[in-house]
C-alpha cells in the first residue's frame, strides 16, 4: 500500500462537515477541500494527497476500519463502544458532543436509574451497552432493539423507558421525557485498522498531529 493511497470512511450526516473541516490542511486532505461534494459520490479521491475517502453511515464506520475496506474513519465513541470492534481509537477530534442516557416519561417519579424496579421493557439502538449498563446496576430489564426514533416507543407502549443518545435534551422534553442517568459521554474520534497503522504509522501520526492543531485552534 502506497503511502500516499489512504482509505478513509467519513459519516453522512451532521458530523460530515466537521469532521471535514478539523481535517483540512493535513496530510489527509492537504488544502483541496473538494469534498463537499462526497456526498453525491459516495466515493471521492483527494488528487493532493492520493487519498480515498467514502462516505457511509457513522453506524457503519467501525466495520470498514476493522475489515481493511478502510484504514482509518471518524465515527463517534457511542458507536465505538457499542461495536467493540478490533481497531485502535487513536484521536478524541471534540465535535459531536452527546451523551447516552437514560430516559424516563416525565410521569415516573424515579430520580436515578438505580431507583428502577425489574423487568421495565427499555428501547435502545444501543442493546449491548444497555444490557451491560442494567446488568451491571444488578436490574433485569428487557431490551428491546430499535433502529431510530427511540423516543416514540413510550408513547406508542412499546417500552416503559430508553436510553438514547442527546446532546440537548430537546427532543426527550419535546416527547415528555427527562434523563436520570449517563451511560456514556460521546464525542467522535478517529479510529485506525491494525494493520494499516502498522504499515503507515509515520503517515497516520502526521495526520493525527495536524488534526490537534486544528482541534487546538477551535
Amino acid at each position: 500500500m502506497s503511502e500516499l493511497n489512504l482509505k478513509i470512511a467519513m459519516p453522512k450526516g451532521r458530523l460530515f462537515s466537521q469532521v471535514l473541516e478539523v481535517c483540512s490542511n493535513t496530510p489527509l486532505i492537504g488544502q483541496d477541500n473538494n469534498l463537499s461534494t462526497l456526498s453525491r459520490k459516495l466515493v471521492q479521491r483527494v488528487d493532493e494527497t492520493g487519498n480515498e475517502f467514502m462516505l457511509t453511515k457513522p453506524v457503519d464506520v467501525p466495520a470498514y476500519v476493522e475489515h481493511g475496506a478502510a484504514d482509518l474513519g471518524f465515527t463517534g465513541k457511542d458507536v465505538i463502544a457499542e461495536k467493540e470492534r478490533n481497531i485502535y481509537e487513536v484521536f478524541d477530534l471534540e465535535i459531536g458532543k452527546c451523551s447516552l442516557v437514560v430516559a424516563i416519561p416525565d410521569k415516573l417519579k424515579y430520580e436515578n436509574p438505580e431507583e428502577l424496579p425489574d423487568n421495565l421493557r427499555v428501547a435502545t439502538s444501543y442493546p449491548n451497552l444497555t444490557a451491560n449498563y442494567f446488568n451491571d446496576l444488578g436490574i433485569k430489564v428487557e431490551v428491546i432493539q430499535l433502529g431510530g426514533s427511540v423516543e416514540l416507543a413510550p408513547l406508542v407502549d412499546l417500552a416503559d423507558i430508553i436510553v438514547d443518545i442527546t446532546s440537548t435534551g430537546t427532543t426527550l422534553r419535546k416527547n415528555n421525557l427527562k434523563a436520570i442517568g449517563t451511560i456514556l459521554d460521546s464525542s467522535v474520534r478517529m479510529i485506525v485498522n491494525r494493520m494499516s497503522y502498522r504499515t503507515n504509522s509515520n503517515l497516520i501520526d502526521e495526520i493525527i498531529s495536524g488534526i490537534k492543531s486544528n482541534v487546538g485552534s477551535n
